[in-house]
């Protein structure tokens, strides 16, 4: 278990659950819980979000969040 920081608010957030896949797609590709987290790529690493409202902040404006 990975215990991460959520780069906008700080909130805590388990990687594992983030990731947790709920069902697979049509395709065959893992469907995850936004009610869990969320994560976004940037800069050749992931970060982890409590919501999509922050993923949202944090990808309009990344140098601010990481100072």
């Amino acid at each position: 278990m990975a215990v991460v920081k959520d780069q906008v608010c700080g909130r805590e957030l388990n990687t594992e659950d983030v990731d947790r896949p709920v069902r697979n797609v049509p395709g065959g590709a893992p469907e995850v819980d936004p009610a869990k987290g969320t994560r976004s790529f940037h800069d050749g690493k992931w970060y982890f979000f409590c919501s999509l409202a922050c993923r949202t902040k944090f990808s309009s404006n990344p140098a601010q969040y990481l100072k």
